[in-house]
């Protein structure tokens, strides 16, 4: 993203934004409601353009691009999936759907290896043996894990995740988190960009962080030396305190 502006009305919610994800990274987003984090996820997905500025994704730009084959090439977990899929489909199904980008698999034909497949990534997201169970009826957190899985299904090149932890308790945000520092930690993995409100929710193996505040940039850099008391305080206009342990992190104002 090349000095990119968003405007909401006469609003702007982005504003002279410069971000750059490379190959092999992790970023985490952070900032308070607000911060534009939501708009820039949707940019990254092709989902918005901006008023001023470029935006590149996977080599190709915005405007001069087929945005739906480009979002053959993503892998991407949001709210709005998540409430836009019928709760009676099955958990392998609502991992399949995500071959194609859709919502449901009426639309498409599925072959054994593709049923296998995702059949395994649900194994992985400890949802082995449970294909066949209504996603409506999973546990707020395997429904996370479950569109996860959906997001990996194709092997996409870029792996954006808005808020999955949203709405979590403590183990199943755990159980994610772990299975997000798992995914951070294979160099097989396509970079990968997660947003949270919470410096607890980091998983290990994430490398880089991009903290707003009222639609620019606060701080942004390797996780490990751009993320400390005084960036996060500057992003929340709180006084903060950071504390580290081991691979992860806790925060209380102080």
């Amino acid at each position: 993203m090349d000095d990119v502006t968003v405007f909401r009305g006469h609003d702007a919610v982005l504003r002279d934004l410069d971000w750059e994800v490379d190959p092999g990274q992790r970023w985490v987003v952070l900032g308070p409601n607000g911060s534009g984090k939501t708009t820039l996820m949707a940019l990254a997905a092709g989902y918005l353009f901006p008023a001023r500025g470029r935006v590149t994704i996977l080599g190709s730009r915005l405007g001069r691009v087929d945005v739906r084959r480009l979002r053959e090439r993503l892998g991407i977990t949001s709210a709005d999936i998540s409430k836009s899929l019928r709760p009676a489909l099955a958990a392998r199904d609502v991992v399949l759907t995500g071959l194609y980008g859709a919502l449901e698999t009426w639309w498409h034909e599925y072959g054994p290896e593709q049923r296998a497949r995702a059949d395994e990534l649900l194994a992985r997201a400890g949802l082995g043996g449970r294909g066949d169970q209504a996603f409506g009826t999973l546990s707020e957190g395997e429904r996370q894990s479950a569109l996860v899985a959906r997001a990996l299904v194709r092997d996409p090149e870029l792996l954006l995740l808005d808020e999955p932890n949203a709405g979590l308790d403590m183990g199943a945000r755990e159980t994610l988190v772990n299975r997000l520092g798992e995914l951070a930690s294979d160099p097989s993995s396509p970079p990968m960009v997660l947003v949270t409100h919470h410096a607890e929710e980091i998983p290990p193996g994430f490398t880089h962080v991009l903290l707003l505040r009222e639609g620019r940039v606060a701080a942004a850099g390797p996780l490990d030396s751009t993320l400390d008391d005084a960036s996060l305080s500057e992003a929340f206009g709180l006084g903060l305190r950071l504390v580290r342990h081991g691979r992860r992190y806790s925060c209380h104002a102080v």
